[in-house]
C-alpha cells in the first residue's frame, strides 16, 4: 500500500509539472509574441551662440535662462577697460593728425612769412652794396690803381651775395606758397588713418554690448556675472523656437514608410497627442550605427538612417528634447 501511494504521488507530481509547463508555454505564446516596433525620435530646435569679439568681464546680464528675447535686444554687457584706454589713445592721435592737417591747409604763419620777407630784403640790400663795391673796385683795377687781389675779393663777395639773395628769395616764396601738394595729401591721409583707428576701437566697444541676433528663447547661460571671458567665448545659447524639427533614427528595413516630402504621424507623450510631420532629410549614419545580424545564415547587417521631419503647422507647447513615438 505504501509503495502504491508513493507511485501515485510521483505520478501526480509529474502530471502537475507537465501541466504547469504547458500553461506557462501557452501564456508565453499569447503574451510574449512579437509586439509593435517602436521608433522614438526627439524634438530639436536651431540654436545660436551669443559671444563677443573682445575679452572682458561680465558686467551685467539682462536675461535669465528661459527668457524670450527679440532681435536687437541687449542680453549682457562686458566691462573692457583696456579697450576704453585704446579708444582714448586713438582719439588723441586723431586730434594730432587733424591739427597737422589744418596747419598744412592754412600754410605758413604770417609771422614766419614776414620774417622770410625781411630776410630777402636784407639779402637784396647786401647784394646792391656788394655790386656797387665790385663795380668801384673793378674801375680802379682797370685804371691800374687797385690790385687784382682786391678785385677778385670784391667779385667773390658779390657772387656770394647773389647766392644769398636767391636763397632768401626761395625761402620767402616757399613760405608764401605754404605746404606742398604732397604734404597736404599726406596730412589728409594721416587724418583718415586716425579716423579709421578710432572707428575700429569704437567697433570693439560696441562689441561689449551683446545683442540677440534673432527672436528666440535663452536656453543656457555659461559664465556668471563678474567672470572673465575670452575672445569668441560663448556667453549663452538662444533657441529659435519657431524653427523646430524631430529627428528619428530608423533601421533601414523600416524606411519604406519614410520618403522625403512624405507625411508621417507621431505621438508626443508630453503633449498626449498625435502630430503630423513632413520628412525633409534622410541620411545614413554610417557603419558605426549598423544593426548586426543575429544569425549568419540568410541574414545581413541593417544600417541606421537619420530622418528629420518638420511640423507642417506650429505645434503649441512643443519643446526641444520632447520625445515623439512612431509605432510599426
Amino acid at each position: 500500500m505504501v509503495e502504491k501511494a508513493q507511485r501515485n504521488n510521483i505520478m501526480l507530481a509529474f502530471f502537475t509539472l507537465v501541466a504547469a509547463v504547458i500553461i506557462v508555454s501557452v501564456i508565453g505564446f499569447f503574451t510574449l509574441g512579437k509586439g509593435p516596433e517602436i521608433i522614438q525620435g526627439q524634438a530639436e530646435a536651431t540654436e545660436y551662440r551669443v559671444s563677443s569679439k573682445v575679452p572682458g568681464r561680465i558686467l551685467k546680464f539682462f536675461v535669465t535662462e528661459g527668457d524670450k528675447v527679440k532681435a536687437g535686444d541687449t542680453v549682457a554687457i562686458l566691462e573692457a577697460p583696456d579697450v576704453m584706454a585704446k579708444l582714448l589713445q586713438a582719439q588723441a592721435a586723431e586730434q594730432a593728425a587733424q591739427a597737422l592737417n589744418e596747419k598744412a591747409l592754412k600754410g605758413t604763419r604770417s609771422e614766419q612769412l614776414q620774417a622770410a620777407f625781411e630776410m630777402w630784403q636784407k639779402a637784396k640790400a647786401g647784394l646792391e652794396i656788394a655790386e656797387k663795391s665790385y663795380n668801384r673796385v673793378n674801375r680802379l683795377f682797370e685804371a691800374g690803381v687797385m690790385t687784382a687781389q682786391k678785385r677778385d675779393e670784391a667779385k667773390a663777395q658779390y657772387d656770394a651775395m647773389k647766392a644769398t639773395e636767391r636763397a632768401a628769395h626761395a625761402q620767402y616764396t616757399m613760405a608764401k606758397n605754404g605746404a606742398q601738394r604732397e604734404d597736404k595729401a599726406a596730412a589728409a591721409a594721416q587724418v583718415e588713418r586716425a579716423k579709421g583707428a578710432v572707428a575700429e576701437v569704437s567697433s570693439y566697444i560696441a562689441e561689449t554690448y551683446l545683442i540677440a541676433a534673432a527672436d528666440g528663447e535663452v536656453t543656457e547661460i555659461f559664465p556668471k556675472a563678474g567672470e572673465l571671458v575670452g575672445t569668441g567665448a560663448p556667453i549663452m545659447n538662444i533657441a529659435l523656437m519657431n524653427d523646430m524639427w524631430v529627428t528619428f533614427n530608423v533601421r533601414e528595413d523600416f524606411l519604406k514608410d519614410f520618403t522625403v516630402g512624405g507625411e508621417i504621424k507621431a505621438y508626443v507623450p508630453a503633449l498626449e497627442k498625435d502630430i503630423v510631420l513632413k520628412v525633409t532629410y534622410m541620411k545614413d549614419l554610417g557603419t558605426y550605427a549598423a544593426w548586426k545580424a543575429t544569425k549568419t545564415t540568410g541574414q545581413f547587417d541593417l544600417k541606421t538612417f537619420e530622418v528629420k521631419a518638420r511640423p507642417e503647422q506650429p505645434i503649441e507647447n512643443l519643446r526641444p528634447g520632447m520625445s515623439a513615438i512612431i509605432e510599426k
